[in-house]
């Protein structure tokens, strides 16, 4: 988790897992203290070694290029070119390297994924005269997924929450987040790190160990250690058990890349060319236009894109597309040909009795703002007869498949366990109130829709909520749409903070069953360390 401080207060800033990746469990002798649950690691292993981190569309496969690249070497050469940080040959680093070596399909699965950026990113960061191992924290943080999102709400390649992102440059609103921007948040994160990079006094370790848990909290550790006479280094201190784990992952990636025939490994070689170039396209440009223009596909042009939330750019800017080097002639020459009205689609809409402005955003899919800029409208009010014109998508919405009202959709159409139930959101309506009314989890309800558990839901929203069958109908055959149960007994070890509440919900299971299970009382306190059987249906767990 990332905070930024300011004073009297802390804003959440990035992402935390509450849980441990596979890499933090793949060493049971090594460390008990990073030990997770078998669910733990399972669903760590099925989410890219982080558990709260959402990839929530598949990887777009695209040509880069034209012709062959001319690069005699590729840019983990020049990234291993650069390496400075000290690896300790230590278990916590070492656990982590071994994940990552017994796993070279995942690595280069990230690598594909970083193929369009990474040589960007290594030429701001050497710019800006940061440390190149920096390139490799998207792969820690979202496996190099600028579409990533996390429970914690926590967005985009770098994972900023709404907070930090806006603090450090990234806009956000109904058309637009700046946190997935591949370029704004780049930028942002570099600013971040030189700003924690200060604040620790030029300690790169206790940077990182701030960019993941929060400077405020490394911070009192570091002066815990000093009143203690203690060592006030990344390694000496008592730090949250992701965080314990995070800045070691950076290391071992570090060493993976710096000596990979070590390893035995072969990663995918990513030229030390510059691939991908940012356009001024100068005013909002509707997306299917502007892939049409470039000669791409509609989802290789989001996939390079995926700050724009909707079908077209914001309307305020930024006013740029990140293409292909090779495709930026043609698409400035067709641009130039366009005429300005043409670079949306375009609706006259009669008024009709009873009609509001957001009643018609809603209807077209756009927003209240770009209606009034459009038609020179002061307020809320409009003439039942009269005309508006209405930017509208050149194509169907469901054309845009990485919009996110595309992801959303996608993800609600996915299908889960029991029975699915549409539910409109109303005044009054909270997160807890719903779980409690479907008796599922809140943490679920939030998974199967595709935002974090604590987004403010609005009114009107639809949320596809499923409610767990009984015992029965959980045996059906196959076909009925309903998956069958799969239990599973674990031991859970209670951590600092946890509730019976907080371990029911975790797990989706009844705060009374815990205490059956365990002969316990929700009436006494759990203690950490304290051993909990729990028996866990992991289709709905994983």
């Amino acid at each position: 988790m990332k905070y930024f401080l300011f004073p009297a207060f802390i804003l959440l800033s990035g992402c935390q897992s509450t849980s441990l990746s596979p890499t933090s469990a793949s060493n049971n002798n090594l460390d008990p203290q990073n030990i997770a649950s078998t669910v733990e690691i399972n669903q760590a292993l099925l989410a890219d070694e982080n558990v709260d981190v959402t990839h929530p569309i598949a990887d777009v496969n695209f040509s880069l290029k034209d012709k062959p690249l001319q690069s005699s070497n590729d840019v983990w050469q020049r990234i291993r070119g650069q390496l400075s940080f000290d690896i300790p040959e230590n278990n916590r680093l070492v656990m982590q390297r071994n994940w990552y070596v017994k796993h070279p399909n995942y690595l280069n699965r990230v690598a594909k994924r970083a193929e369009p950026f990474l040589y960007y990113i290594v030429e701001e960061l050497e710019k800006n005269n940061v440390p190149v191992e920096l390139a490799l924290l998207p792969i820690v943080e979202s496996a190099f997924d600028p579409f990533a999102y996390s429970h914690g709400r926590a967005s985009g390649m770098w994972q900023f929450v709404p907070a930090t992102g806006k603090r450090f440059g990234m806009k956000q609103n109904w058309w637009y987040d700046g946190r997935r921007d591949v370029v704004a948040s780049t930028q942002g994160a570099i600013k971040y790190m030189k700003y924690l990079h200060k604040f620790f006094d030029g300690d790169w370790l206790l940077a990182l160990a701030a960019y993941n848990s929060g400077e405020g909290r490394v911070q009192r550790a570091v002066r815990k250690n000093k009143k203690l006479g203690k060592n006030t280094d990344f390694w000496s201190l008592d730090l949250p058990k992701e965080t314990r784990a995070y800045v070691p992952k950076l290391l071992a990636l570090a060493d993976i890349i710096k000596r990979p025939k070590h390893f035995n490994l072969s990663i995918y070689e990513i030229a030390n060319e510059e691939v991908i170039t940012q356009v001024d396209i100068k005013s909002q440009l509707d997306l299917a236009k502007a892939a049409s223009l470039a000669n791409l596909s509609l989802a290789e042009l989001q996939r390079l894109n995926p700050g724009y939330n909707r079908w077209s750019t914001d309307p305020d800017g930024p006013h740029r597309l990140v293409l292909p080097k090779h495709k930026v002639a043609n698409f400035e020459q067709g641009l130039a040909k366009l005429n300005k009205a043409d670079h949306l689609a375009w609706q006259r809409y009669k008024i009709k009795n009873g009609d509001n402005l957001g009643y018609i955003a809603n209807k077209f899919h756009t927003n209240i703002d770009l209606i009034r800029q459009v038609n020179n409208i002061q307020g809320n009010q409009i003439h039942a007869g009269k005309h508006l014109l209405i930017p509208v998508a050149a194509k169907s919405l469901d054309s845009y498949i990485l919009s996110q009202q595309q992801r959303i959709a996608k993800k609600q159409a996915k299908p889960q366990q029991g029975f699915k139930i549409m539910h409109t959101v109303v005044s009054g309506d909270n997160l807890w109130d719903l779980s409690q009314h479907y008796k599922v989890s809140s943490r679920n309800i939030a998974k199967w829709n595709g935002f974090a558990p604590r987004d403010t839901l609005k009114l009107g929203q639809k949320l596809v909520i499923w409610q767990k069958t009984t015992a029965s109908s959980k045996t059906a055959k196959l076909g009925s749409g309903i998956e069958q149960a799969i239990m599973r007994n674990i031991t859970y070890k209670v951590r600092r903070g946890d509730s019976f509440a907080r371990i029911a919900d975790k797990f989706n299971v009844r705060i009374s069953d815990i205490e059956r299970w365990n002969s316990l009382s929700r009436n006494k306190y759990l203690q950490p360390g304290q051993r909990l059987k729990l028996s866990v249906d992991v289709t709905n767990n994983i």
